[in-house]
């Protein structure tokens, strides 16, 4: 009886010892692991890179409108029908723009009020708006464009957008100067550190919204009118931009 329980005793030392060794294993494994994640996060260098070029409009986008008042919501509507039908015959026939770069953003009629402690508020005729978004890619005559519309009747010219109509063609020079930005950065931390910059391990882009790439649209700086001379209108340029995360190895 006690040679059998001698035998059962050392078979279940032998078991708990052979289980204990493979805990051991597995903590000495995870603490490998651990280890050597720190190594490698101790051997990345992350910096965010900056691309951007000034580059000369092509295009603008032009906001011109009439605005008229009238007694009635009828007159005022078919006084601001009228003045639309001359304006959109003037940039059609007299300025050759065709039909696809000229489209409607705003359409409103609504009554003026009139307010007394006496009367209260009343109704004190009309006005109907009528909006145009126009698309003109000659750029030196955009002064003399706003001129002729304001004189067929337009009376709402609120601003001019440059901006630059192919974007594709800059996608890649501007990834190029940010990647370059990224490079210059990074080096110079690797310096820093006493390392030297190793191989690109990852790289994203950072810019929000669905284009990667930002083209600034320049507002209208400049319009001005000066007798009979013409509206001087300025494009100057426009700033594309990305940014790109970009993670090196150190060496």
């Amino acid at each position: 009886m006690n040679k059998w329980g001698k035998s059962i005793g050392a078979v279940l030392l032998a078991g708990s010892l052979l289980i204990g060794g493979m805990a051991l294993n597995g903590g000495a494994v995870g603490s490998q692991k651990a280890y050597a994640a720190d190594e490698v996060q101790r051997d990345i260098i992350s910096v965010v890179g900056k691309g951007e070029l000034s580059i000369k409009p092509d295009i603008v986008y032009m906001s011109i409108g009439v605005t008229t008042s009238a007694e009635t919501a009828q007159e005022a509507q078919k006084n601001n029908a009228a003045k639309m039908d001359k304006l959109n015959k003037l940039l059609k026939t007299t300025w050759g723009i065709a039909e696809k770069d000229i489209k409607s953003t705003q359409f409103s009629v609504q009554p003026n009020y009139t307010y007394t402690e006496k009367d209260g508020q009343k109704v004190k005729g009309y006005n109907a708006q009528h909006t145009l978004e126009v698309s003109y890619r000659d750029l030196a005559k955009v002064g003399q464009l706003l001129d002729a519309a304001s004189a067929a009747g337009a009376n709402n010219i609120s601003n001019a957008r440059f901006a630059i109509e192919d974007t594709s063609a800059f996608e890649a020079q501007v990834i190029e100067k940010a990647m370059a930005n990224a490079g210059v950065k990074a080096s110079a931390i690797a310096k820093a550190a006493g390392r030297s910059l190793g191989l690109v391990i990852n790289v994203s882009q950072n810019d929000s919204g669905n284009d990667p790439i930002y083209f600034a649209q320049k507002e209208m700086m400049n319009v001005a009118a000066d007798g009979a001379a013409s509206s001087a209108v300025e494009p100057g340029e426009v700033k594309v931009t990305t940014q790109l995360s970009v993670m090196y190895e150190m060496k």
